[in-house]
């Protein structure tokens, strides 16, 4: 089992304030892992370190195989952050912004079809600007983005935010698609109920830190693994939002 996340007493400054002061996380290749933790724990900068977002100052940072103290933009184009913002142009249409993303991460174009159909981006959403969407849509637009990139590393802060209930059960099914097919996801959400269903280990955060993991990392199970494989959810579609290339 490959060792997707490794931090060993990391530290990450934000001016002088550590947001990270000594983080220990094991995260291995097709895992669930939920972050959780109060407001300010340190969750968000945890999923922004492993993005190659915040540099780590001191301690151990290895993702996938990319050693973060040295160069976190290496690992960039691998990873897929979903945050708060949605990251998206304004200016630029649906299918522009996910355009923009995939090509940034080196990816294929023929990926943004797909990945707007599957998050119900079709008709004249396509060709409308970002800035007349609701909130909502331009959440779907940032999930479409994620998909489309097809990351290694889906890292979803808060990722059910501002979405219905329609769309919040769509992105639970592309999460576990995405685990059947090879990828890993990091989660932080307050959506207790819908994380811990997702979740196959729980990491709590807080102070920045990280309490030593009394379970140890193992594969996850996949509840209706097998239906979601069979084409639940579109297979060839995966994922990443926040465009960190």
């Amino acid at each position: 089992m490959d060792q997707v996340i490794r931090l060993r007493s990391a530290v990450a400054l934000v001016g002088r304030f550590p947001v990270l002061a000594g983080v220990d996380l094991d995260v291995f290749g097709t895992e669930i892992v939920l972050l959780q933790g109060a407001n300010g724990a340190g969750k968000t900068s945890i999923l922004r370190a492993c993005a190659g977002l915040l540099r780590v100052v001191a301690g151990e940072a290895c993702v996938l195989g990319v050693e973060l103290t040295e160069d976190p933009r290496a690992v960039r184009r691998r990873v897929g952050l979903l945050g708060h913002a949605t990251a998206l142009y304004d200016d630029l249409t649906v299918a522009d912004n996910v355009t923009f993303a995939v090509r940034a991460a080196g990816g294929e174009r023929s990926s943004v079809r797909p990945a707007l159909d599957r998050l119900g981006l079709t008709g004249r959403l396509p060709a409308t600007r970002v800035a007349s969407l609701s909130a909502g849509q331009r959440r779907r637009v940032s999930l479409a983005a994620l998909v489309a990139r097809d990351p290694e590393l889906w890292l979803l802060d808060e990722p059910h935010a501002g979405l219905d209930a329609e769309h919040r059960d769509l992105l639970d099914g592309l999460v576990r698609d995405a685990v059947v097919r090879g990828r890993t996801v990091v989660l932080a959400s307050h959506e207790h109920h819908r994380a811990h269903a997702l979740a196959g280990r729980i990491v709590t955060v807080a102070g920045g830190a990280t309490p030593p993991d009394p379970a140890p990392p193992g594969p996850l199970p996949v509840p209706g693994a097998g239906a979601v494989a069979a084409g639940a959810v579109a297979p060839g579609v995966a994922s990443e939002v926040t465009s960190v290339a």
